[in-house]
């Protein structure tokens, strides 16, 4: 079980699903962190360190969902179409300690080398204003 897009999907290997958009072109590996349930496993509420590897593969839009509101005897009535775009992923492997976590990793220094800036503006301006 995975958590994805604000709803929770049941995957198998080889398993495809349409899901809430993901960014990435046909191809590209999507990995999900929010494992909630692996094999008899039960998350709390997720399972640490348990990832799930998807391959994207495209991108598309739902069927018009039909929104229409009526107040009656006030001729009011409003019709407006909705189409959602989704991700078709192929689920590959699932389990705990799948070698794709070095991404994340690579993106955690550069916010801390971002905070160190603002760091050093604010004492170039006390230093300015003495």
């Amino acid at each position: 079980m995975i958590k994805t897009g604000g709803k929770q999907y049941r995957v198998a290997k080889d398993n495809v699903l349409a899901v809430e958009k993901i960014d990435g072109d046909a191809g590209a590996q999507v990995v999900f962190d929010t494992v909630l349930m692996l094999g008899d496993e039960v998350g709390k509420p997720s399972i640490d360190g348990a990832q799930v590897v998807g391959e994207v593969v495209r991108q598309f839009r739902d069927e018009t969902k039909i929104i229409f509101k009526k107040r009656r005897r006030k001729h009011y009535r409003r019709r407006n179409g909705h189409r959602q775009h989704l991700t078709l992923v192929k689920i590959t492997d699932m389990g705990k300690g799948i070698a794709t976590a070095p991404a994340k990793a690579a993106k955690a220094p550069a916010k801390k080398a971002a905070a160190k800036k603002k760091a050093t503006k604010k004492a170039d301006a006390e230093g300015a204003a003495a």
